[in-house]
């Protein structure tokens, strides 16, 4: 059984008009109501409910980096590149080739390099026109001619000690070649936040930047990282985003996406331990609140190679 639901503590009666006893499952998750269809209670329906919870719950990462790209506001970021048209570039850590296949609309000849065999077969299943998809470590996996652009999304925080991953990325750049990176930063910066989740978050946070696991406030470092990395004209924008950078309560659909997010953040779920599942709800009411504010964003940045090799 999914963990995630408890039928016996979530099952609760209420009294339907003149339908009698009717079964409720509460979604754990966000606090929703799932009615059964007119069942007395008790009921048989038990695990048509716990199916269709699991399946929402249970939805694989490949249809949540779908659903998720539509609500970044990619048009900013590719107004800000150089003309595609007849160029080469590569997407490291391409994903499921969303973005991949919009630079190949774009005029672009992709190639991407993804280390996640599922989300790569995702990727080679669209049969994008002018992309191609490669198994391999984007921090040595390129072709072996240089590239006019390299683009990288939602990557860079996996690497805190960035630098040295861009200079070597620099190395498959033609010379004026350019890098667009996009990351968020300060992802857990919503409020209203309780305090006790603030502090497991900020802890959890720390945690994992002093063990090189995940920098959570990389996003505002990338201009810096790309400038010690010798990229010049760097250029930075903050990117509209419906998800992860908002204010204003979060829709039913962003509120499932920020649970499936935390139920895959397993390292966090240890950091909190018998505390995860207030957590989770905490954070969930934070998006959902009519005064939510916000102080994460979505940082992009493009910056250039020289003209000449140095």
């Amino acid at each position: 059984m999914d963990p995630r639901i408890r039928p016996a503590p979530d099952l609760i009666r209420v009294r339907d008009g003149n339908r009698g006893l009717t079964q409720v499952l509460r979604s754990q998750r966000v606090g929703k109501l799932v009615h059964a269809r007119d069942a007395p209670w008790p009921c048989a329906r038990i695990a048509f409910h716990q199916a269709y919870v699991a399946v929402k719950c249970g939805m694989d990462i490949a249809t949540q980096y779908e659903r998720q790209s539509a609500w970044r506001d990619w048009r900013t970021a590719y107004r800000a590149l150089p003309d595609l048209k007849g160029k080469k570039v590569l997407d490291l850590g391409c994903a499921v080739g969303t973005q991949s296949r919009d630079l190949a609309e774009l005029g672009a000849a992709v190639v991407g390099v993804e280390l996640d065999p599922k989300l790569l077969a995702v990727a080679r299943s669209k049969n994008i026109p002018r992309a191609t998809f490669l198994l391999g470590d984007i921090r040595d996996a390129f072709p072996t001619e240089p590239v006019d652009g390299i683009w990288s999304s939602f990557v860079t925080a996996y690497f805190p000690d960035l630098e040295p991953v861009l200079r070597k990325w620099r190395s498959a750049l033609k010379p004026g070649g350019w890098l667009a990176l996009t990351e968020v930063d300060d992802m857990f910066g919503h409020e209203p936040l309780s305090v006790r989740a603030a502090q497991i978050l900020n802890a959890f946070a720390k945690d994992a930047l002093i063990a090189k696991r995940y920098d959570f406030s990389m996003g505002s470092k990338l201009a810096s990282q790309m400038k010690l990395a010798g990229f010049q004209d760097v250029k930075e924008l903050s990117l509209n985003d419906q998800e992860l950078s908002f204010t204003g309560p979060a829709s039913r659909e962003i509120l499932d996406a920020w649970a499936d997010r935390f139920d895959r953040m397993k390292s966090l779920q240890m950091t909190a331990g018998e505390e995860f599942e207030q957590l989770r709800k905490d954070f969930l009411e934070c998006l959902a609140h009519p005064e939510h504010r916000v102080t994460a964003r979505v940082c992009f940045c493009v910056g250039f190679l020289p003209d000449c090799a140095s």
